[in-house]
């Protein structure tokens, strides 16, 4: 038989290891995949754990950002999934030790604190304040721009967002987390003099 005889073969499968390797090194569309793959069990375990879907999708987030500037000490690429587990449940964990637990306070001080209005300076601050994140805004890429428009001043839905940018939630979700980040850079907290 002939080398050229032979029935062409079907491309390998590829694995989550594979994959992660990309990820290693330096490959960003190897990290949108294992994003995308891992987005919901990741949420969902946080919700389980912290039973508050809100918290739980900020988590993971934060769980994401975590895993990839670590991902360089996993020496097991196949293990990525249940390592990704750990650090959402460690971080869970983590995060309901430092959740404050409600006090009881007292009527005086709650009216008290519903009657405090605004001062001049509270308000020269707010506006200050508006005013740097509009600039802000007007500085970052028109991805970026785009993205924080459509969210908060558009009021769109992460789905709504998906739909219109064509892309998956799971990505228009670390757009906005990374449009969020390098609009943080150009906002400084205002002082009063």
């Amino acid at each position: 038989m002939d080398i050229n005889d032979r029935a062409p073969q079907s491309p390998r499968p590829t694995t989550v290891a594979d994959i992660v390797v990309r990820a290693q090194r330096g490959d960003r569309g190897a990290q949108a995949e294992l994003y995308e793959r891992y987005w919901d069990s990741t949420v969902a375990l946080a919700a389980r754990r912290l039973r508050d879907s809100t918290a739980a999708e900020d988590l993971a987030q934060d769980v994401f950002i975590h895993a990839f500037q670590r991902l360089d000490q996993l020496r097991t690429p196949a293990a990525f999934g249940g390592w990704l587990r750990q650090i959402t449940t460690r971080m869970a964990i983590n995060m309901q030790t430092r959740r404050r637990v409600p006090q009881a306070m007292d009527d005086n001080v709650m009216g008290a604190l519903a009657s405090t209005a605004d001062g001049p300076v509270d308000l020269v601050l707010r506006e200050e304040r508006t005013q740097q994140v509009r600039s802000g805004i007007q500085q970052l890429g028109e991805t970026d721009r785009e993205t924080l428009r459509a969210f908060y001043f558009d009021d769109q839905s992460i789905h709504d967002m998906a739909r219109r940018f064509d892309a998956p939630a799971g990505t228009i979700k670390r757009r906005l987390h990374t449009a969020r980040h390098r609009l943080a850079r150009y906002v400084a907290e205002p002082q009063a003099i």
